[in-house]
């Protein structure tokens, strides 16, 4: 199923199995335990992100070529850091350059992991069972925050508003029979930029969700962004960050395309 959260015409706010020619069917109940999907299709006014997020874990340095790119070695465990609520953005609107990070913010192209029910302590061999679905993320950055004004913790520069665009869809597991096989790219401007597999992953999904939940309960609606690949905009020569006007877009194998223009903070 492809799950996505909307607003009709009224402003109200569905979550629905999306049919594929701007409408949805609305789902009534809950994602996380019992629903239902209605018959009659209703017309998507605005498209959200599809999980306002509980909690919002991200992976650092978790691709091998990421890790090269950025002179790092190989972790040993997932580098671990975090986004606050504030940073979640739908898709279509924009991200939003703060004006104290006018020259530095990046993107990150990322595969998303929605957790569907309460994972604590979960084993490698069971953690899918606990996922709900997957979108695309974009895992954008403040380089100067992050590497230096963070006081050595990524959180800071990774968590500004708009920071953290998620979307289109929601995809249940039953679509995606290896979320670690899955072609990942970012284009910008039309500029394929950053083009690799799940792969290349260094710690796959189920090691993640098995990390993650070791005496941490990871409630229901809780996101995990698993690492971005190769070619990010500061690990270029010369550097490539986001503009004013720029166009990004996050495209996942069997996901689909996460698109958003940028902008500066007024």
């Amino acid at each position: 199923m492809r799950i996505v959260r909307f607003q009709d015409a009224s402003g109200a706010v569905f979550f629905g199995e999306r049919v594929g020619d701007g409408t949805a069917k609305k789902i009534e109940g809950n994602i996380y335990d019992s629903y239902r999907v209605s018959e009659e299709p209703t017309k998507i006014a605005k498209l959200l992100a599809p999980i306002e997020p509980r909690t919002t874990f991200c992976i650092g340095l978790n691709y091998r070529a990421h890790a090269a790119e950025s002179g790092k070695a190989v972790p040993e465990l997932p580098v671990v850091f975090m986004k606050g609520a504030n940073a979640t953005q739908n898709p279509g609107d924009p991200i939003v350059i703060p004006a104290v990070e006018p020259d530095a913010t990046d993107y990150e192209c990322e595969l998303a992991v929605v957790i569907g029910r309460a994972a604590k302590n979960v084993s490698e061999e069971d953690a899918l069972l606990y996922v709900l679905g997957y979108t695309c993320a974009n895992d954008v950055s403040g380089r100067t925050w992050q590497m230096e004004k963070g006081g050595g913790q990524w959180s800071r520069g990774k968590t500004f508003d708009t920071f953290c665009p998620l979307g289109p869809e929601l995809v249940t597991p039953d679509e995606i029979a290896d979320p670690n096989d899955l072609r990942i790219s970012t284009v910008l401007n039309g500029e394929v930029m950053q083009d690799s597999s799940t792969k290349d992953m260094i710690f796959n999904i189920p090691a993640l969700i098995h990390f993650l939940s070791l005496g941490t309960t990871l409630l229901p609606g809780t996101v995990i962004l698993t690492g971005t690949p190769q070619g990010v905009g500061f690990a270029r020569d010369p550097k490539r960050c986001l503009r004013a006007g720029d166009e990004v877009t996050v495209e996942i194998e069997k996901i689909g395309k996460l698109t958003n223009p940028v902008i500066l903070e007024s």
